[in-house]
């Protein structure tokens, strides 16, 4: 479909989920030896086209004028209040007065409609080399940012305007400075969905020109944290590597940050000069820590019979492992198009022993469909080799679940071919139905065991929601599995006074090493005088506004617990009540200490509050979900492939429960909190984050609405 009849044209598009723009415009080149003026009437157009059964159809009243002269590039985008903006170059004069440039900007209200009058951006150094070139992008939800480079300072610059204000309102700052820093190659990329509102962007230096160390950077990545308000860099390429024109695309679902770039064919040996045409490269870093491999990558697109491809391009969106990724490149001696149709996998995947592998909550046990489980009887699934789940594993996550219980009693999970312990896991009354989260080994024969520990019969549903590898731990935040063994029982001394605390020793007791950066434990409340909540936190800290186990008077509540542990090895308890009761603590397992960096391996935080409908969105309705933000928040990367909470229901109106999942994917046949009309229940809950980074909640009651508390322990870092 032919958009701009007219010859010597350049487009740059935007597709923002309804609508597809083009904004062509008629080039004209400059460069540094030889300058040249831009073209009166010559006007750049921005076109919209809508989407229907296979087809783009122009809207009604398009092309709209951007600006009336020709220019050597230009970009859009469009901020969150549907005003698209267009950043350019506008060089004026001739050989005998010299040459301006000048870094313009115009907007366009109600989508594009309605454009203003080109105009100056409003800030300093807006007047760099006739050879140099503006982009724009949105970023953090509400922002428009400008960069252009600027070689007569040796600067990359960088202006942004807040969403809704006056045209005139920009604010500008140096995004990197040196001497042979800047060169007129700019591509801008950012996430909407990336609450830190980071910027990425990829630039060119021009050392080739003057250096000799062929180790300094050619093209570079610079990243803009607004929450810092400055830039960080790192090398995409160095000067050896002989590469230009680089174009970067986002990929939040596996954390990546791709780089394509023009380098010699792959059969030339050493650099003729920078920019020479030949193939184009890729090469990959993580977008929280961008470290490229040294080298020029992995060439992608290359003609054998025709060593001239040149001009990478790529989408202004991110990409995944459904979309996949397209690169687009041309032959100008050919004169042909190329493209490359690029796989984007998904690396969530954990290697390391006692690193975790989330899964989507899955029923591997319901005895409903069978037979109670008897009086001190057991009852044993298989995790091993089932339902995806690989033979080589340390320990099962999943939620227990006790309903139709004929007594008051407990149940003890533990390995299959060993013994029972003394511990407990869910505590429950006669007809209760009290869910609990559970981490255990796995026998040698791949199956977890379960202890009916009552006079009645009981009956007893797994939900499984992930795993960890086996073999010998060791990266840090990898999980030791140990016990279970009790560290605290205060039955055996005194009560926790009302509104006071206890803490337990965990580094160097019980086999676990001296510095941990967490653990895993069943915390049980019983005999409390009062309603109440206990948190759970590292001993030497403050108590954060969180709670683990909720109760009334004289219940017994178990919930199992991930904190980190404090500088002294212990963990600290807060009873949140006007009456005493007494904790016993029974550990399952330590988080090695040390930065982790594996996929798979935990990281600690908080607790956090991440979510308090009380407060915000108002109370679940009935067979509808909530979902809250997880990756990209409160440090949580982008990459997290699984989230630790505590969940909380409160003021429940019916019976019912509660089903955590990945936002985006179907609601599974799996319960993470069960609970009565009135109840106030927790538990503990480990989910996958779903692609947009968020875990979704879902209320299956009778009938009514809940309220829902989510307090993070903690992640595990994405591939």
């Amino acid at each position: 479909m032919a958009i701009d009849s007219r010859t010597n044209t350049l487009a740059d598009t935007l597709w923002d989920g309804t609508h597809l723009y083009v904004a062509s415009h008629v080039v004209t080149t400059s460069t540094e030896s030889a300058p040249v003026a831009s073209l009166p009437n010559q006007p750049a157009r921005l076109y919209r086209y809508s989407y229907s059964n296979g087809k783009y159809t122009l809207d009604a009243g398009f092309p709209t004028t951007i600006t009336s002269d020709s220019s050597e590039t230009m970009t859009i985008d469009k901020d969150s209040t549907g005003t698209v903006w267009a950043t350019w170059t506008h060089v004026t004069g001739d050989a005998t007065a010299g040459f301006t440039n000048t870094v313009m900007v115009n907007s366009a209200t109600a989508d594009g409609t309605k454009w203003g009058t080109p105009a100056v951006l409003p800030v300093n150094n807006v007047h760099p080399t006739p050879d140099d070139i503006s982009a724009v992008v949105a970023f953090g939800k509400k922002q428009i940012g400008v960069m252009w480079s600027d070689q007569s300072t040796g600067s990359v610059w960088w202006a942004t305007h807040t969403d809704g204000q006056p045209a005139g309102s920009w604010k500008a700052q140096a995004a990197v400075q040196g001497k042979g820093i800047a060169d007129d190659h700019l591509n801008l990329k950012s996430l909407q969905a990336d609450s830190a509102g980071r910027v990425f962007a990829a630039v060119k230096t021009s050392l080739d020109q003057t250096a000799t160390d062929m180790t300094l950077p050619q093209l570079q990545l610079l990243v803009f944290k607004p929450g810092t308000g400055s830039f960080s860099r790192s090398t995409i390429s160095t000067l050896a590597d002989c590469q230009t024109r680089p174009q970067i695309v986002l990929d939040p679902e596996n954390n990546k940050v791709h780089a394509f770039q023009t380098g010699p064919a792959t059969s030339a040996s050493g650099c003729p000069y920078t920019g020479v045409s030949g193939a184009i490269y890729e090469k990959t870093a993580d977008m929280d820590n961008p470290v490229f491999s040294p080298g020029r990558g992995t060439p992608v697109i290359q003609d054998g019979s025709s060593l001239n491809m040149n001009n990478v391009s790529t989408s202004k969106q991110p990409v995944n492992s459904t979309t996949g990724l397209v690169a687009l490149a041309t032959d100008d001696v050919a004169k042909r198009y190329w493209f490359a149709d690029l796989p984007v996998g998904n690396n969530k995947t954990a290697t390391a022993p006692g690193t975790f592998v989330p899964v989507t909550p899955k029923r591997f046990l319901d005895t409903r469909t069978s037979s109670k489980v008897t009086p001190g009887g057991t009852v044993s699934f298989q995790v091993a080799g089932s339902s995806g789940i690989p033979s080589n594993v340390s320990s099962v996550v999943f939620n227990l679940t006790v309903t139709e219980p004929e007594a008051n009693g407990f149940i003890s999970a533990y390995p299959s071919l060993t013994n029972a312990p003394a511990t407990s896991n869910v505590n429950f009354g006669k007809g209760d139905t009290v869910p609990n989260l559970v981490t255990v080994p796995v026998g040698k024969d791949g199956k977890v065991t379960l202890k009916n520990s009552s006079t009645g019969g009981t009956q007893l549903i797994a939900d499984v929601s992930g795993y960890y590898l086996g073999g010998t731990p060791a990266v840090p935040g990898a999980l030791v599995p140990v016990g279970p063994q009790r560290l605290l029982d205060t039955r055996t001394s005194s009560a926790v006074a009302p509104h006071g605390t206890t803490s337990f020793q965990v580094g160097g007791v019980s086999g676990v090493p001296d510095q941990v950066s967490a653990v895993v434990f069943n915390l049980t409340v019983t005999q409390p005088q009062s309603d109440g909540f206990i948190t759970a936190y590292p001993s030497g800290g403050s108590a954060p506004n969180a709670s683990n186990v909720n109760y009334a008077p004289n219940q017994t509540v178990p919930n199992l617990v991930t904190v980190p542990v404090g500088a002294d090895g212990k963990v600290s308890l807060a009873n949140n009540s006007n009456g005493s009761t007494q904790l016993v603590a029974d550990i399952f397992g330590y988080y090695i200490a040390g930065t982790p960096t594996a996929t798979g391996a935990f990281v600690p935080v908080g607790p956090a509050r991440f979510l308090d409908t009380r407060g915000t969105t108002g109370p679940v309705a009935t067979s509808t979900s909530t979902t809250f933000q997880v990756a990209g928040v409160a440090g949580i990367p982008a990459s997290a492939a699984g989230v630790v909470f505590n969940l909380t229901v409160t003021e429940p109106a019916s019976n019912g429960f509660i089903t955590a999942y990945p936002s985006g994917q179907a609601v599974p046949n799996a319960s993470n909190v069960n609970f009565a009309k009135n109840q106030t229940v927790p538990n503990l809950a480990v989910v996958p984050v779903g692609s947009d980074g968020k875990v979704a909640l879902r209320n299956s009651s009778t009938g009514g609405t809940v309220q829902l508390v989510s307090d993070v322990a903690g992640y595990f870092l994405g591939g």
